[in-house]
């Protein structure tokens, strides 16, 4: 292995990953720990806000501090790209999120659910909010 692809690979994985993809492990998860839910439906490699919104506010330091001991995260991605399609089931379980949370299709769609789905709070499209503007919603719910 080259020293670029080892140094990626060491990077990638040193950075822990919050968000999840299964939301009934989300639901279970979030009522052993009593937690909120966040959900997160983006198109990662086509959707230009949802880019913006993972870079400016879910990918902060702040964001996910406030995230581990508040949120569980769950991101359903729709990626149009051949080479980062998602496995079939990963496929009908985004699907089955979207049927039932985001029947408009929109993106980015992100919603604050309780520990047995329901809604609290939406955020539709990327606002603009800072992290702590963000966070500051989520304690409003």
């Amino acid at each position: 292995m080259n020293f670029l692809a080892s140094l990626l690979l060491s990077a990638m994985l040193s950075v822990p990953s919050f968000w999840g993809t299964n939301m009934e492990q989300a639901q279970q998860q979030a009522k052993q720990e009593s937690k909120l839910i966040l959900l997160n439906f983006s198109g990662s490699d086509w959707c230009g806000p949802c880019m913006k919104l993972r870079r400016d506010v879910f990918d902060s330091d702040e964001f996910l501090a406030y995230a581990k001991d508040k949120l569980v995260l769950v991101n359903a991605d729709f990626p149009r790209q051949k080479k980062n399609r998602l496995d079939a089931e990963q496929v009908k379980r985004n699907e089955a999120l979207a049927e039932k949370y985001n029947t408009k299709g929109t993106f980015p769609y992100t919603l604050l659910l309780d520990a047995n789905g329901r809604v609290l709070k939406t955020w539709e499209g990327n606002s603009g909010l800072t992290p702590s503007q963000f966070i500051d919603e989520l304690k409003q719910r």
